[in-house]
């Protein structure tokens, strides 16, 4: 469904073609398997080499790495495309544009070289590790441990709620290089899959996305080079906060768009319905209640954009983040319950896309910072 009358301007005709491409590869390759995925728990891998295939993965990364050499204006019409198409607990946002950044950002030539190549192709998924058990978006509180010993480190601890827990062959993972230094002693180190002591756990059971495949990760004693961190040693916590602010703003991305998909799935629904011998559209209730949520959703819309623009310009801070994803993630929750009350009974049953996005979206305003989270940073600056 289009933006309900808001002329946008943000994008290029660069953007425009992509969108064409990408749109096509998620309605052929994806849409139809989203049942598949949430049977499974995880989306398959073909699929993820065929989006390498397509140029769909890592889209604003070097060309010289495999990348597509776009900006994010790029990466953000991924985003709004499986949102449009409402694909829920396919990670490619996550492994495309906020964990391989960090690679392009910290990494070494011979890192960059070594990983990316495959992670641009979808042969090597990745994920990041932060949230412990008991922890939550207290990253200064994290125990999970990197012990130098000569050239190597050894990594002891545990990780819960990581996405693509299941599917990644490479993590970014977050420890504490000095126990004692608290946020100063946080650094960020590449672990591969495949190194002796790592252990996926459960897949843990959510009440919505079941197709991502969100699990707990186990380090025993796991040895890793030196040279497989990122950055310099105990910096890790700022490198963090650098890039914490795109990472919410692309969970914004996706509430936009999903609220506007739903409203035009709510006014198809009502018009169709009928009750009381005529439509549930007829009555002067739902006709106002829906004026009300497209009167947020262009809300949400032109905030969005706004912060889109500043952002494809390297402007957007910290708090501009936070203020976007508050705004957007509440105003979506509070239309969503509307929405799903519009269509009664059937409002609670999964197989309406309404009922599917109630148990799916709730998680948007708690991942990525929760509200009350995002409430701080911005009350910091008032």
């Amino acid at each position: 469904m289009n933006a309900f009358d808001v002329r946008r301007t943000v994008f290029r005709e660069d953007h425009d073609m992509f969108r064409t491409t990408a749109r096509r590869f998620i309605e052929r390759e994806c849409v139809p398997r989203q049942d598949q995925w949430n049977e499974a728990g995880r989306v398959d891998r073909e699929t993820w080499l065929k989006a390498g295939r397509e140029g769909l993965l890592c889209v604003s990364m070097a060309p010289e790495y495999g990348g597509g050499g776009g900006d994010f204006g790029h990466s953000a019409v991924m985003v709004e495309e499986m949102a449009r198409a409402g694909l829920v607990g396919v990670s490619f946002s996550l492994h495309s544009d906020i964990v391989a950044p960090y690679i392009e950002r910290l990494g070494t030539d011979e890192q960059k070289s070594r990983w990316l190549p495959d992670v641009s192709a979808g042969r090597t998924i990745l994920a990041v590790a932060m949230t412990e058990p008991g922890t939550g978006s207290d990253l200064k509180a994290i125990r999970t441990t990197a012990v130098r010993d000569g050239d190597e480190y050894a990594i002891n601890g545990s990780k819960t709620f990581i996405s693509s827990g299941l599917n990644c062959d490479l993590v970014m993972v977050v420890c504490k290089t000095d126990p004692a230094a608290g946020a100063k002693g946080v650094s960020l180190i590449m672990v591969e899959a495949n190194r002796a002591g790592f252990r996926r756990g459960r897949k843990l059971q959510k009440v919505g996305q079941p197709a991502a495949d969100t699990a707990e990760l186990f380090f025993d004693e796991v040895r890793v080079p030196v040279a497989n961190r990122l950055g310099e040693e105990n910096k890790g916590f700022s490198y963090l906060m650098h890039d914490l602010a795109q990472e919410r703003f692309i969970l914004t991305l996706g509430a936009a768009c999903t609220l506007e998909r739903l409203l035009g799935i709510t006014i198809e629904y009502v018009k169709g319905r009928r009750a009381f011998n005529q439509t549930v559209w007829d009555f002067q209730n739902t006709r106002f209640k829906l004026a009300d949520i497209k009167t947020q959703a262009v809300a949400v819309r032109t905030l969005v954009d706004h912060y889109l623009g500043e952002h494809m310009r390297r402007r957007l801070t910290s708090e501009e983040s936070a203020v976007a994803k508050l705004f957007a993630t509440e105003t979506l929750w509070r239309c969503i319950d509307e929405m799903v009350q519009l269509h009664g009974g059937y409002g609670y049953m999964l197989d309406y896309p309404i009922a599917r996005a109630f148990a799916d979206m709730r998680v948007t305003r708690v991942y990525g910072g929760t509200s009350e989270v995002m409430r701080e940073l911005i009350s910091r600056k008032l």
